[in-house]
């Protein structure tokens, strides 16, 4: 049975992917804080079963990295798969104001953790050469809105980060995607009272990318409950011609 490698896994995203991986017939290997950590994310995701955690801080530099060591030691599940949804700063300080410590702190949590994530994890998918393998990375409409300095800046980095691994993984063993979310998820208890969407419902759009493999090196475009299921997707390929001066 294939395993995915979730980072973010408790948050409101990564509990969705979570619930996706396991109907999917996967089993999750999700790194988390600590136990209480652990704790939330089995409430949240409905089970234990099928879930292994780990815990370890992913926004340092060796935080992911020591997991895949023990994955290669045969301490941890392999994995053949990663979603990655790290993230969470959402301050509303205002561009010119934003400290060097807060600019620090938004790029670490926002952008660092899910580039700490692909670094440590595809050698590995490379080695393993499983030609089912994909890594999946969410970020969200706020590096286009706008609206939130910090998060809008950090996102825009990350809309850099897969146009790179998209282009990198295209003769690959491994399917990179970019999952581009202008919804708001919630897990479900949360969700029942914001009315927002909720992760058991989002779930249904990483099943739709672990099955259809025709989805490669694509941003993956959900602005819409119906986008959800529907897939919107477009490949992100760049036919770069360098025009000189004549």
């Amino acid at each position: 049975m294939e395993t995915v490698l979730v980072i973010g896994s408790t948050g409101n995203i990564g509990v969705a992917a979570i619930i996706g991986a396991l109907r999917s017939q996967r089993t999750v290997l999700a790194i988390v804080r600590n136990q209480a950590s652990a704790e939330k994310l089995y409430q949240h995701a409905g089970t234990r079963e099928g879930i292994t955690t780990v815990e370890a801080d992913i926004t340092s530099v060796s935080g992911i990295e020591g997991v895949v060591a023990q994955v290669k030691a045969g301490k941890l599940p392999a994995f053949q798969h990663v979603y990655s949804a790290a993230g969470g700063k959402y301050d509303m300080t205002p561009l010119h104001e934003i400290s060097n410590e807060e600019l620090r702190e938004s790029l670490n949590v926002n952008f660092e953790t899910n580039f700490f994530a692909y670094r440590a994890t595809i050698p590995y998918l490379l080695k393993k050469n499983n030609p089912n393998s994909t890594w999946t990375l969410c970020t969200g409409a706020q590096g286009d809105g706008g609206m939130r300095a910090g998060p809008a800046m950090t996102q825009g980095t990350l809309f850099s980060m897969a146009n790179v691994a998209c282009r990198d993984n295209e003769q690959t063993n491994i399917r990179f995607n970019e999952v581009y979310l202008g919804l708001r998820v919630e897990v479900d208890e949360s969700a029942e009272k914001t009315g927002f969407f909720k992760a058991s419902h989002f779930a249904k759009n990483y099943q739709e990318i672990l099955a259809r493999k025709e989805i490669r090196s694509c941003r993956l475009t959900v602005l819409e409950k119906k986008d959800i299921t529907d897939l919107k997707f477009k490949e992100k390929r760049l036919d770069l011609v360098m025009h000189k001066d004549n």
